[in-house]
């Protein structure tokens, strides 16, 4: 969160598995209660309605205004960061973004999404909250997580943002994002996770608990048994040489450009592919995003203020 003359300007990056904020992460997922639940430790409540942050899955959807869960997962964003603060009241700037792809044909709408209501007051894990919502600036996914130190980025550069739901592409050369040679697919993290629940079924006529597949995502291994580990390693592999078979389509050369991985994906990059660690950099925090925009906002908003 960036403090600037009369109101905040709060990063959100509103992931298909985890919403980030500048300083925070959760899980991305929303149960609506018309009563307040049992277990209410992460609870929204907003227009007599009661949300619990970071339960169930978001499905994937390729317009993230079909629902309201986008919307409650912001505030709770907003709630994260002003409690950082020490702040219940703000007037409150939202940086978010859309994939590249998307960002033209989308952005209008989802800025009024998330300013549809001016003047908004709820409360999150038992604070109250008054914000007023000042203006919304929508950037494009994988970008953003670059934008901070695109200068330094000499040559052909290309930007592989691999998230839960989709997977962003675009070239920088020289500094220089190309407008023209971006890409998205749906090809993200879950999609891994779907094929290693598939193979692990077929193989073992067993369910796998979805807490040891993210954990096997993240660190390579688990405390389970060899055979077992054995499977979700192979699909994960297989996944991630689709990542790149899908780059290389898009124009990816190893040899002459830098590969720059953001994104959750970027753990099944380090652990389940061989690389030369002198072309492929990670991004390695899951928050750059979210201050890649603060970052974007607080320039353009200065420009504009100039």
């Amino acid at each position: 969160m960036k403090n600037m003359n009369g109101f905040v300007v709060v990063g959100c990056d509103h992931g298909y598995g985890n919403t980030k904020t500048a300083n925070h992460c959760f899980q991305t997922g929303v149960l609506r209660y018309d009563t307040e639940p049992t277990f209410a430790a992460y609870l929204l409540t907003f227009q007599n309605h009661y949300y619990l942050i970071g339960e169930g899955h978001k499905e994937f959807l390729a317009d993230k205004t079909a629902d309201d869960d986008f919307y409650i997962l912001t505030l709770a964003a907003i709630a994260c960061e002003l409690e950082d603060a020490h702040l219940t009241e703000a007037n409150v700037y939202l940086a978010v973004g859309l994939p590249l792809t998307w960002t033209s044909a989308q952005k209008t709408e989802f800025a009024d999404y998330l300013r549809r209501n001016e003047e908004v007051r709820f409360t999150y894990r038992k604070t109250d909250y008054h914000i007023r919502i000042v203006g919304v600036k929508v950037y494009p996914q994988g970008y953003a997580a670059v934008a901070p130190i695109k200068s330094q980025m000499t040559g052909v550069n290309l930007v592989a943002d691999i998230g839960n739901g989709t997977m962003n592409v675009l070239y920088i050369v020289g500094g220089r994002p190309q407008s023209g040679k971006m890409f998205t697919e749906k090809f993200g993290t879950y999609q891994c996770t779907l094929a290693v629940r598939e193979a692990f079924m077929r193989q073992t006529q067993r369910e796998l608990n979805d807490a040891i597949i993210d954990e096997v995502f993240r660190t390579g291994t688990a405390n389970i048994k060899a055979g077992d580990l054995a499977i979700i390693r192979a699909a994960a592999a297989e996944y991630v040489s689709d990542i790149f078979r899908r780059l290389r389509e898009h124009g990816y050369d190893e040899d002459t450009m830098t590969l720059y991985v953001t994104g959750g994906g970027g753990c099944l990059v380090k652990h389940f592919h061989k690389f030369d660690a002198e072309r492929v950099r990670f991004i390695d925090d899951i928050c750059a995003a979210a201050k890649g925009y603060e970052y974007m906002a607080e320039l353009q908003i200065k420009a504009e203020q100039a």
